[in-house]
């Protein structure tokens, strides 16, 4: 289904003195990510006047920042790419990646539900996905694997649509724009690298880029929006058409608890004169949090994310756990058993002209692929390069224990620089001044000279280069098996003329080489739950009327990473049934 879509022509009321104090909504959801509004608008398709509470200025959280895949199996798309998958193959997938580190009965409640919570979004909102013919699972190793079908993502969508609404949506990261903020996604990518070499790629190009410009004339940012935008805007949409209510600047200070019943919260907003507005708001369906989790937790990071600095983390700024905060208050719990307590990607770091901090999380594009290698402190490989970026972060701090390796140096010669670019350095290998004068990159004219500008020993460097060289030639590389999977040959170079699509030698001068941190980019450990998404406290009990979802639950894959989109899934899936048990509770009746 793809509605016809009306431009709106009204701004929804963001702010809380639109409210009496102690008014009734039927629901209140805290924080306006994927998971956030999933709920809100699961609840609005059912009836419900449903209040969404975002403590930041702009709505999305970090799912607008996101590519903003979904890994939800089952799919009536899903299955048109991918007719043979079934539950049991993915019951079975899960069960080898995630084993006993979270709660199988729960990863059944997603399996059963999460292609219902789709076609609910699909059937009633703007909300519309595709699905790509090679996506695999990250874990394609594991018997249960797909290549394709398991993983969906938003449709691009037309911002003017939103009217004065779209400066709520949050801006992409910068990094990940080009043209001083076009928004592009794989298939841009794709026509903008071929532009001087097909007519197709060039009218695609041509297409997008004339638009871009006529918005930078005519609107406030960019329009065409792709991938966690477009995501973020086509929700957005249906809210505001659904006469959904939203607050922004705006805190939960207080859960209003009576016994063991939440009944509603105590808010705050604070505007940017520094005016504060409080209110009291009932509610009778509920409380569903998906604030984003603890990542920038002013204790409990430190306590759970030891050894990674705040500024490593490229998720959004809200996330800051004071919901969660509220609801351990209330008698909930965070779980435990995971394999870690956070999702993670290997970033690189560089300060902007404005003095913020870009954290760029080094995904797909460069390390998997030909002529790119990681080395650690003492110049020597501890990891397969083309490995999943969570895997990939995992290994690096576990490595660090013992040989320093944080950062990880990134090393590249002259022509995989200009093939793929380098982080923050786009394809072409042009420039690059600005890069070298800041440090953020590195450059040497051999090998050698580039060990000494990243005070590494030159001779490890020399051999472990020359060593994976013999590797690539020949297609196998012998000491971490890069290559060897069908999720690492997918993200390798499908064009490269060697034996293995993620193996090239490094040979052509200069060198150049980046630093690599590990970036925690979401919260796996989070509030215990059950299958409704209620909060339980400790002795496994629901309490009535307080719900968790999105990255403020804990995680169903037990702080595994088996495929892409396993937060923003799994996230509106529980987000669509904390509504519709919330919806129930509040005494209405649920569409589906």
């Amino acid at each position: 289904m793809n509605p016809t879509l009306h431009p709106l022509t009204q701004a929804i009321d963001t702010h809380l003195s639109q409210f009496e104090d102690q008014e009734t909504v039927d629901l209140v959801v805290i924080g306006s990510g994927g998971a956030g509004f999933s709920a809100a608008l699961n609840a609005a398709i059912d009836g419900a006047r449903v209040l969404l509470v975002e403590r930041m200025a702009h709505v999305g959280g970090t799912t607008a920042l996101s590519a903003s895949t979904s890994w939800v199996p089952g799919t009536k798309r899903g299955l048109a790419v991918n007719p043979e998958d079934t539950p049991e193959r993915v019951a079975t997938f899960l069960n080898n990646a995630v084993g006993d580190r979270s709660d199988p009965k729960l990863r059944q409640v997603f399996i059963d539900n999460g292609p219902l919570a789709i076609a609910k979004l699909e059937d009633n909102t703007a909300l519309q996905f595709q699905v790509r013919p090679l996506h695999p699972d990250y874990l394609s190793e594991l018997e249960g694997s797909v290549l394709k079908g398991r993983a969906i993502e938003p449709q691009p969508f037309d911002g003017k649509l939103l009217g004065p609404n779209l400066t709520l949506v949050r801006n992409p990261i910068p990094e990940f724009t080009v043209l001083g903020g076009m928004m592009v996604d794989r298939d841009d990518i794709f026509h903008l690298l071929r532009l001087t070499e097909t007519w197709t790629s060039f009218s695609y190009a041509m297409r997008i880029i004339m638009r871009h410009f006529l918005d930078k004339l005519l609107q406030p940012r960019s329009t065409r929006l792709v991938m966690g935008n477009a995501m973020i805007a086509r929700m957005l949409y249906s809210f505001i058409e659904r006469n959904g209510l939203l607050v922004t600047r705006t805190e939960v200070t207080q859960l209003l608890q009576n016994s063991n019943a939440i009944e509603g919260v105590v808010l705050q907003q604070t505007l940017p004169n520094g005016e504060k507005t409080q209110r009291t708001i009932y509610s009778r369906g509920g409380v569903v949090m998906a604030s984003g989790g603890f990542n920038r937790h002013p204790t409990r990071r430190a306590a759970m994310l030891p050894r990674a600095h705040e500024s490593w983390c490229p998720a959004g700024p809200g996330h800051t756990g004071s919901a969660q905060d509220l609801a351990i208050k209330s008698g909930g719990q965070f779980g435990t058993g995971g394999l870690s307590h956070a999702f993670w990607a290997p970033v690189s770091v560089r300060q902007r002209a404005d003095g913020t901090t870009a954290a760029f999380p080094h995904f797909v594009m460069d390390r998997g692929k030909p002529a790119m290698i990681a080395v650690d402190s003492q110049g020597q490989r501890y990891v397969n390069e083309s490995t999943s970026y969570h895997l990939f972060a995992i290994a690096m701090q576990a490595h660090d224990r013992h040989i320093p390796c944080v950062p990880t140096w990134l090393v590249c010669d002259a022509g995989a620089l200009k093939r793929y670019g380098l982080g923050m350095i786009r394809p072409g290998g042009k420039g690059l001044a600005p890069f070298l004068a800041d440090g953020y990159l590195k450059q040497g004219a051999t090998l050698a000279d580039l060990a000494q500008q990243l005070d590494i020993p030159s001779e490890n460097l020399v051999a472990t280069v020359e060593r994976f060289n013999q590797f690539a030639d020949k297609g196998e590389d012998e000491d971490f098996q890069r290559g060897t999977t069908d999720y690492q040959r997918a993200n390798g170079d499908a064009t490269w003329t060697g034996p293995n699509p993620c193996l090239g030698a490094l040979r052509q001068g200069p060198f150049y080489a980046i630093a690599l941190y590990p970036g925690d980019i979401g919260a796996a450990t989070g509030l215990v739950t059950d299958g409704d998404a209620r909060v339980l406290n400790a002795n496994g009990q629901a309490i009535d009327g307080l719900y968790a979802c999105g990255n403020d639950m804990h995680s169903i894959m037990g702080g595994v990473y088996p495929a892409p989109g396993i937060t923003i899934g799994p996230g509106m899936t529980f987000g669509y049934l904390a509504a519709k048990h919330a919806v129930k509770r509040a005494g209405l009746s649920e569409v589906s």
